[in-house]
């Protein structure tokens, strides 16, 4: 797998993110979530946008084309499905397992992919709470707020998702899953004196306002 073929579904998978999230796909939220320069995003959306996969549209937003987003949910679905792999069946430690998926993701083979699937038994979710797509158009999360939101009301919800924005915050997730803060796990929510707290039945979980705008919550 060449870096010129990573960096294309790395940027697709990105914005497949983005959207989900309901944030506006623009370049600097690339800049942001890919930790690379404005320049390197320009570029790299230029070739995307060459090559028919993306458009940029009257905002400046980047828009999936139709082809962008069959290989975005390709990508996607991947990704996820080998996160599952890793913590269901070959054992790695639910912090890591996003770090490793990102390696496996661009290597494994549509055939593959069926055969994993079907081994863990057809997943609906990640073992962070997200969705592996079935079609190729991402869905928004309009059902859940953020932790941050949640706060704001303090009161009781339901950990619904991780985004993958703090997935590589191995501190965050070992953090969260010593306390039972993890994707199913009914929790209070409130903001303290150290940032906002999460308390589950193993424990609390502090996290920075930026931190808590990156996990979701259901009502309970």
């Amino acid at each position: 797998m060449t870096p010129l073929i990573d960096a294309t579904e790395m940027y697709l998978r990105t914005v497949w993110e983005l959207v989900e999230e309901g944030i506006p796909p623009l370049r600097a939220r690339l800049v942001e979530r890919l930790g690379v320069s404005a320049p390197a995003v320009s570029e790299t959306v230029a070739k995307l946008e060459a090559e028919g996969l993306v458009y940029l549209d009257e905002r400046r937003r980047v828009i999936l084309t139709e082809k962008g987003q069959h290989l975005a949910a390709g990508v996607m679905r991947k990704h996820r499905l080998a996160e599952r792999l890793l913590t269901d069946i070959v054992g790695v430690d639910w912090a890591f397992a996003h770090s490793e998926a990102c390696k496996w993701e661009h290597v494994i083979s549509d055939t593959v992919e069926t055969k994993i699937y079907d081994v863990l038994g057809g997943p609906t979710t990640s073992p962070f709470g997200n969705p592996i797509p079935k079609g190729d158009v991402p869905t928004p999360w309009r059902d859940l707020t953020t932790v941050r939101l949640a706060a704001r009301h303090p009161g009781r919800g339901v950990i619904a998702r991780i985004s993958e924005a703090v997935q590589f915050d191995i501190e965050l997730l070992e953090q969260m899953e010593r306390a039972g803060a993890i994707p199913g796990a009914s929790v209070t929510i409130q903001s303290g004196p150290d940032g906002i707290e999460i308390s589950a039945d193993n424990g609390l979980v502090y996290m920075t306002e930026d931190q808590a705008d990156h996990v979701w919550v259901a009502s309970s």
